[in-house]
């Protein structure tokens, strides 16, 4: 059985080694589309757009209430990239490419369109 200093020696020799590294990592570079004026404070919806798009489709599929302060497709029409048009398809692109950062399976558009919707009804795109 080891000695509990020794147990402490490795996890701080854990740790220290752990911080060089946990800093080399660097936030995604993405391509925000439109950006701009977001419907709240960016750090709010960082942490909280998952709830709050649980919340909208629950709205909207239970009453019916579409087109909310938080609706996905409100988000894709003003982050698609200007690039592809999409919130997917390279780590750039502003859904994709937070989700492949934080190792998150993003499963939206199995069912959604990444696309925005003046570019599904076949306007040209802003």
């Amino acid at each position: 059985m080891q000695s509990g200093w020794t147990m402490i020696g490795r996890m701080a020799l854990l740790l220290a080694l752990a911080g060089p590294l946990a800093a080399a990592v660097s936030e995604p570079v993405l391509d925000i589309g439109q950006g701009g004026k977001c419907v709240d404070d960016p750090k709010f919806m960082r942490l909280n757009h998952m709830k709050l798009m649980r919340h909208q489709r629950d709205e909207t599929v239970r009453q019916g209430i579409r087109g909310g302060k938080y609706s996905l497709a409100g988000c894709v029409d003003c982050h698609a990239s200007k690039k592809n048009h999409s919130v997917l398809g390279t780590d750039q692109n502003f859904c994709q490419g937070c989700h492949v950062y934080a190792a998150v399976k993003i499963d939206c558009f199995e069912c959604h369109s990444s696309e925005p919707r003046r570019a599904l009804a076949g306007e040209p795109p802003k």
